[in-house]
């Protein structure tokens, strides 16, 4: 469902600082389909950065490639050159024992709280199992899964409940929980809210807030919903076919665009109004019109 917001929201200032996520000239190819097929390039030369502290929002429609950028940073695609540096560090190089260090910084929240959980294993051993693999003692670890529960408003008992007791939105803040387990430096939130109602999306982007302020975690926000990465983010991205067709401050690209591709975006996105509504779709019809002809 996608975010149709009561009013006007103003984005965040962006934070200073250095760069803690360094994206440079980006492509990223896939096997074609056959035998000898050529192979098939879905990122072409993408750049971006993040600053510790700062949400960037990547917003796109579906197969625009914007997942693929959160799969290259988390060293899951494959990166057919550029760069992408974490904290200074070439990531797209790194050793699967190096990567499995780095996991420690750099965490993901996935789209579906109902996959993302084992369904056969308490709340309380998932949040604990990152700590083990850390070498936090037992105690320690049951110390600090109270605390992740009491962080994202859970309470101490979902920690012996198996996650097919929760709703979406408990499920999501049990995600969120494990993401934090560990202290991340960077979490990527690939659609965390995509599958939820509005007003459980309102309540999870507030935690994810909250959280970014108590602790100075940055985000890669990936999302389709222009109006939900306009309430997270400092900055703005916005991808194309695999091109980063337009960037800069969240206010300016949601409320004033200058790419076509995200001026169609705009008038894509759900509005509160029913007039403003309709006249967002008859100006979205007329655009479509010019560009077919």
């Amino acid at each position: 469902m996608s975010g149709v917001w009561p009013e006007p929201l103003p984005a965040p200032a962006a934070p200073p600082g250095p760069r803690i996520l360094d994206i440079r000239d980006l492509r990223v190819s896939f096997p074609g389909k056959g035998w000898r097929a050529p192979r098939v390039e879905v990122l072409h030369g993408v750049s971006l950065d993040i600053r510790p502290g700062e949400t960037v929002g990547l917003v796109g429609e579906s197969g625009s490639g914007k997942t693929t950028i959160g799969r290259a940073v988390l060293g899951l695609a494959p990166v057919h050159s550029g760069a992408v540096e974490f904290r200074g560090e070439r990531i797209d190089r790194a050793s699967a024992r190096r990567r499995r260090r780095l996991s420690q910084d750099l965490q993901v929240i996935f789209q579906d709280p109902f996959a993302s959980l084992n369904p056969s294993i308490p709340v309380g051993e998932t949040l604990a199992e990152p700590l083990h693999a850390q070498g936090v003692p037992g105690r320690d670890a049951r110390r600090r899964v109270l605390d992740l529960l009491g962080r994202v408003a859970l309470p101490a008992d979902a920690a012996q409940r198996l996650p097919r007791e929760f709703s979406g939105g408990q499920r999501q803040r049990i995600a969120i929980a494990r993401a934090l387990a560990i202290g991340p430096k960077l979490i990527v939130c690939d659609e965390p809210v995509s599958a939820l109602d509005l007003t459980t999306q309102r309540t999870v982007l507030d935690l994810l807030l909250e959280i970014q302020e108590q602790t100075g975690v940055a985000y890669l926000f990936v999302s389709h919903d222009l109006s939900v990465v306009r309430y997270m983010s400092h900055r703005v991205n916005v991808i194309h076919r695999g091109v980063i067709v337009e960037s800069g401050d969240a206010e300016q690209v949601t409320t004033a665009p200058r790419h076509p591709y995200t001026q169609r975006l705009l008038l894509s996105a759900p509005v509160a109004d029913p007039a403003a509504q309709r006249d967002r779709r008859a100006a979205l019809d007329r655009r479509r019109a010019e560009e077919n002809t």
